[in-house]
């Protein structure tokens, strides 16, 4: 949905806290956990398991312009110090 600009991370992460109860959304869990991280799971699992796996382009370019989380400032989120 956020990459085919359908809503935004924010809005996403509100409809699963809200909607689900969850306590916090993937885009914040993704940015806590590292984009990196989520990615090489991901990489794994599509090698093993197959295209149900394949990771999102969006994430691909994400790691690859350097934003990998919280633990560098910028994930899906922008972080500041």
């Amino acid at each position: 949905m956020l990459q085919e600009g359908i809503a935004s991370a924010r809005d996403i992460d509100k409809a699963l806290k809200l909607g689900l109860n969850h306590p916090m959304g993937p885009f914040e869990m993704i940015d806590l956990v590292g984009l990196d991280t989520r990615l090489s799971i991901l990489n794994f699992l599509y090698q093993t398991l197959g295209e149900k796996y394949r990771p999102c382009p969006l994430l691909v370019k994400y790691v690859k312009a350097g934003r990998l989380g919280k633990k560098v400032g910028k994930g899906v989120y922008e972080y500041s110090e």
